[in-house]
C-alpha cells in the first residue's frame, strides 16, 4: 500500500532546516506485515534528539532512512503468528525490540538486546525486513520504527499496548522521553526518597528525569540547563530548584544546593562538557548516570584517582534500563494518578509538512516535546 513518510536521503543539512529541507515528505509504497510484524496507523509521534543526530550527521544511520521512532498508534494488520494484540488495539512502540532470548535479555536487560541492536544498525526490523520502497530503492527503518509516517510496519516486538482512553500525543511520549528520562532515575541510579538529585539537560528526556525524580520523593531536586524558558517550566512541576548552566560558578550552586554535591547527577544534554560538568555536580560516593548521545567520537576525561578514592559511580542509561512491558504501563499508571505529569513537557503539534520546521525548533533549544499529528 502507499504511505505518506519522512525520508532522509542525505545527512549535515545546514539550518534553518525549513529552508534546506533534510527531510522530504514521500509518498512510498509499504508492504504488508510478514510473521511476527503488525502495521501500525501512527496517530502521533514525538521529535527527539535522537531524530536530530541522525539529521545533523553526529548519529549516522544508513540511508536513505525513514525517520521517528517515539511514537504512538493504533493497530491495522497483523501478520502470521502475532495473537497477542488485536486490530484496534492502541499501541506506543519502543526503539529498541528485544528478542526474548539472546544473554541481556534471559538476564532482564531488553534494553541490551543484542539482535535488536544488530537489527537497528542495518536500518532493519527485528525479524531482518525491511518494509519500506521508494520505486526499486528499499528504505532503512529507524530504529524498528520509521515512525513519522502514516503508516508503518514493525515488529510486535517494538509495541507495548495501551489503555485507548490515554489520548496519542501524550502516549507517544511514553516510548522514549518517559522510558529513558524516568527509567534513568528510577531504574540505573536507583534514586530513593530523600536523595539529592541534579539533572542536567532539560529536553524532553531531562524533564521527564526531573518528573521521576520528584516521583521517587527526591530532595532536593536541582535542574540545569541552558534556556531560561525550560528552568522556568522545571519550576513548574513541582518543588525543583533551577540553576543556569552558563553561569561561571554552575557546579558551585548545585554543590551549595545538594550540600556538597548531588549523590546522583543525571546528564540528559547529549554534550561531553555537560557530562563532565555532570561528573564534577556528583557528591563523594555518588553517581553519575547519563543518557546523552554526543557524537561517537566524544570523550569524558576522568581522575581515575578520584574514582577509586571517593567510590564514585559512572553509569551510562540506555531505555533508562527499562523492561518496557513491565515499566510503561506503570509510568502511565503514575500519570493517571496525577504523579507524573507527562503532558506538562509537551511544547505543541504540528503536522507532517512542517516537521523540518519543528526540527529547527529542536536544535534552537526553544522546546521541550514537539509532536507530529497524523
Amino acid at each position: 500500500m502507499k504511505t505518506r513518510a519522512a525520508i532522509l536521503r542525505s545527512m549535515g543539512a545546514s539550518r534553518p532546516y525549513a529552508d534546506s529541507r533534510p527531510l522530504s515528505i514521500e509518498t512510498v509504497t509499504l508492504d504488508p506485515p510478514g510473521p511476527g510484524e503488525v502495521q501500525v496507523r501512527i496517530r502521533a509521534a514525538g521529535l527527539c534528539h535522537s531524530d536530530l543526530s541522525v539529521i545533523n550527521g553526529d548519529r549516522p544511520r544508513p540511508l536513505p532512512m525513514a525517520l521517528g521512532h517515539e511514537a504512538a498508534g493504533e493497530v491495522e494488520v497483523l501478520g502470521e503468528g502475532v495473537e497477542d494484540l488485536a486490530v484496534g488495539d492502541h499501541v506506543v512502540m519502543v526503539f529498541m525490540p528485544s528478542c526474548g532470548h539472546c544473554p541481556p535479555c534471559a538476564e532482564g536487560r531488553p534494553a541490551l538486546c543484542e539482535p535488536g541492536a544488530a537489527a537497528n544498525g542495518r536500518g532493519e526490523l527485528l525479524t531482518g525486513a525491511q518494509r519500506l520502497h521508494a520505486g526499486d530503492e528499499v528504505l532503512h527503518h529507524h530504529l524498528g520504527c520509521s515512525a513519522f509516517a502514516e503508516r508503518a510496519v514493525v515488529s510486535r516486538r517494538s509495541l507495548i499496548r495501551i489503555d485507548p482512553a490515554l489520548p496519542f500525543d501524550q502516549a507517544a511520549l511514553f516510548g522514549c522521553a518517559v522510558l529513558t528520562g524516568v527509567g534513568a532515575v528510577v531504574n540505573t541510579a536507583g534514586v530513593r526518597p530523600g536523595q539529592s538529585v541534579a539533572v542536567v539537560g532539560l529536553g524532553g528526556v531531562g524533564l521527564a528525569s526531573v518528573l521521576g525524580a520528584l516521583a521517587c520523593g527526591a530532595s532536593p531536586v536541582v535542574a540545569v540547563d541552558l534556556s531560561e524558558d525550560k528552568l522556568a517550566l522545571a519550576r513548574t512541576l513541582g518543588p525543583v530548584h533551577t540553576v543556569h548552566a552558563a553561569d561561571a560558578d554552575a557546579i558551585d550552586q548545585v554543590r551549595a544546593l545538594t550540600g556538597g554535591g548531588a549523590e546522583v547527577v543525571v546528564e540528559m544534554a547529549g554534550s561531553a562538557r555537560a557530562l563532565e560538568a555532570a561528573w564534577k555536580m556528583t557528591r563523594r560516593g555518588g553517581t553519575t548516570v547519563t543518557a546523552g548521545l554526543p557524537p561517537p567520537d566524544a570523550v569524558l576525561p576522568v581522575n581515575i584517582v578520584g574514582l577509586v578514592a571517593e567510590e564514585r559511580t559512572l553509569k551510562g542509561s540506555y531505555i533508562g534500563t527499562c523492561v518496557p512491558s513491565r515499566d510503561l504501563p506503570r509510568y502511565v499508571a503514575l500519570f493517571r494518578e496525577g504523579r507524573l505529569p507527562v503532558d506538562r513537557l509537551m511544547s505543541g503539534s504540528l503536522p507532517l509538512d512542517r516537521i523540518n520546521e519543528g526540527f529547527d525548533r529542536l536544535a534552537e533549544g526553544s522546546v521541550a516535546r514537539l509532536v507530529v499529528t497524523l
